[in-house]
């Protein structure tokens, strides 16, 4: 017997591992994409503030908010890269070592770190809107009209995408020969 047909064409079997695992790897290569974007948006900004700060002090004519603005930037800067390193199993580690395991010591070392960042993160997640719920109805120095909690927001929201990153990554670490970008890294 042949495959099975339809008028638009061949049928193809699809198991429900594959679709979930093709539905994983979408939800992190579009998470990837947004924060290299936000990543991106966020570096030439800093980097527009920065030169204007600058500029304009050389001149004699200080801008106010420079500082506040630029070290707020730097802060989400920091938040959002460390999503996206996290994304790509890309902080400091020992993936060597990792690798060097085998069979349950290797899953067992992996699951007991994921634990305690996947932990140390959702402190901070908790910890940060804490800080959001105190800031109430404080603004900015140099700008009145900004809510200080737009500042202070990148606490939570960078740990929350901390920890979604590392949870979408964790494939990469279980596999076998670890993320592609340390095979490659590798000599």
């Amino acid at each position: 017997m042949g495959e099975p047909s339809t008028p638009l064409g061949p049928v193809i079997e699809v198991s429900d591992t594959e679709v979930g695992r093709q539905g994983w790897e979408r939800g992190r290569d579009s998470l990837e994409r947004g924060l290299e974007w936000v990543v991106l948006v966020l570096m030439a900004a800093l980097a527009v503030i920065v030169v204007l700060g600058v500029g304009f002090r050389k001149f004699g004519a200080a801008l106010v908010w420079y500082d506040e603005v630029a070290s707020i930037l730097l802060a989400w800067l920091t938040y959002y890269g460390a999503s996206l390193a996290a994304l790509k199993r890309a902080h400091i580690g020992v993936p060597t070592v990792v690798r060097a395991l085998e069979g349950r010591a290797r899953v067992l070392t992996i699951a007991v770190s994921e634990a305690f960042i996947l932990a140390f993160f959702a402190i901070v997640a908790w910890a940060g809107w804490k800080v959001m719920v105190v800031l109430g109805g404080t603004s900015l120095i140099s700008l009145p009209w900004v809510p200080a909690r737009i500042a202070q927001s990148v606490i939570p929201i960078g740990a929350v995408l901390f920890i979604v990153a590392q949870i979408l990554s964790i494939p990469d670490a279980l596999a076998d020969d670890g993320p592609s970008e340390l095979r490659e890294a590798e000599p």
